[in-house]
């Protein structure tokens, strides 16, 4: 008898855990899958031709809200936990629940699910959304083009729209964006890529994703999402740290399994973190991984038109992930404005318009700020009209996508780029490649 099985899931994890543990596991059938994080992915099946066999009307995607009723529905005998960015005591509700139910619930090993790669990979990870993974990763990418190397970035999934179409997908373009629909939470992680000359894979199957981009890159790296731990096994594994958010190394999940994986630990935001918290997030990487090498990095945000910003009255518009789920209040705009001069930071939470207003809702922690949120067509044309209903002199843009390419706007926007800066020695260079020719000889 095969075991029933529902997968707990935000259209990323998920898929992949199906993929790469049950897909063409005989012990299992995978009745459904639950959706939950990201709104407006449920309703949707699994694609068949993702499946494998066995599945030839493909797999159904429920609202998690739904998943007592989906484990009476189907007799389900084990559901697996497959999402991130959540509190630990957060699982274990999910789990009690699971099991009041009468079935198993599963959190599947971090190494079980980590496919192994014929070029060196490098792993960017996190402890929270919204530490400044992205900014890592692209400073990698440089160091590896400095030393002469062709480096590809594989970026965690976000298959938000037609999964059939999404299997394996290539962007080195703002062309392939739009070829490829992309949602603004897409566009975040691809465009700064693409800026530096880069290439970007993403998509679904991360076997196939892997295997054409062994065939274009010296060395891979992958570019983590929330704070999911990597895909592919890295051999070198760089877990980034924010010191905004003491002590959350701990207590969130899968972000503690990624501080003790980590070879390279990264406490980022040193240029605006108070010295009392960096203290208690160096505390815990060193008692609970002592092997893990230290180093210090900074934030630096630049506004492109400074002049915009200085005594006008700005409208914030955030990074969407980081001050939704992430839980952070405000990010870099934040940072930007009050450090460029603005006169007045203009709260858009009494202007906010359809989705965007559910967004307030389901995020009462929210400050003056406007989450950059476009996970489909109607979210982004109430992005839109929240934006055009607040009365400011210039919308300050903080989300790494330039959403004024797929939305007219007639105010004034300034965008905010923030990137890496090593905050003494050594630097994530030196330690970098050291660990390289340590681990693979003759890399360089």
């Amino acid at each position: 008898m095969q075991e029933k099985v529902i997968i707990m899931g935000a259209a990323g994890r998920d898929f992949h855990n199906f993929n790469v543990y049950f897909r063409n596991n005989p012990r299992y059938r995978v009745m459904a899958f639950t959706a939950n994080q990201i709104d407006g992915i449920e309703g949707r099946r699994y694609p068949s031709e993702l499946c494998g066999e066995g599945y030839p009307e493909g797999i159904p995607i429920h609202h998690e809200s739904d998943l007592t009723y989906v484990i009476s529905h189907y007799k389900v005998d084990l559901v697996v936990f497959s999402y991130s960015d959540v509190p630990h005591s957060y699982v274990m509700h999910k789990a009690a629940k699971v099991q009041s139910m009468g079935a198993d619930f599963l959190l599947i090993g971090a190494q079980y699910t980590m496919i192994e790669s014929t070029k060196p990979v490098i792993s960017v990870c996190a402890v929270r959304t919204g530490c400044g993974k992205s900014q890592t990763s692209r400073k990698v990418l440089q160091i590896l083009r400095d030393q002469g190397k062709q480096a590809v970035v594989v970026r965690h999934p976000m298959p938000y729209g037609d999964l059939s179409r999404q299997k394996v997908q290539r962007f080195a373009s703002y062309d392939d964006m739009d070829r490829h629909q992309c949602t603004i939470e897409e566009r975040e992680e691809y465009e700064p890529i693409i800026d530096l000359g880069g290439v970007v894979y993403a998509g679904i199957d991360y076997e196939a994703i892997l295997r054409d981009a062994e065939q274009e890159a010296d060395v891979v790296i992958w570019d983590g999402g929330n704070n999911d731990t990597p895909f592919f096994k890295p051999d070198v594994a760089i877990t980034v740290f924010d010191p905004h958010r003491p002590g959350h190394e701990r207590l969130y999940h899968p972000g503690e399994t990624n501080m003790l994986l980590a070879d390279i630990a990264v406490i980022n935001k040193m240029d605006t973190a108070d010295s009392d918290n960096v203290d208690v997030v160096q505390t815990n990487i060193k008692r609970f991984n002592p092997k893990a090498q230290i180093i210090y990095a900074e934030s630096p945000v630049v506004v492109d038109q400074p002049e915009l910003v200085r005594d006008k009255r700005v409208l914030v518009v955030e990074d969407g992930p980081t001050v939704t789920h992430g839980e952070m209040p405000f990010g870099a705009g934040t940072v930007a404005a009050k450090e460029y001069g603005a006169a007045e930071l203009v709260d858009p939470r009494s202007c906010a318009r359809g989705l965007i207003r559910d967004v307030y809702r389901k995020y009462p922690h929210l400050g003056p700020v406007l989450p950059a949120m476009g996970y489909s067509e109607e979210q982004v044309g109430d992005l839109k009209a929240s934006i055009e209903a607040c009365d400011c002199d210039a919308v300050l843009l903080a989300t790494p996508a330039n959403i004024s390419r797929i939305m007219e706007l007639d105010v004034p926007m300034v965008r905010a780029n923030y990137s890496y800066a090593d905050a003494g020695d050594p630097s994530l260079e030196r330690h970098l490649c050291q660990l390289l020719d340590l681990r693979i000889p003759h890399w360089r």
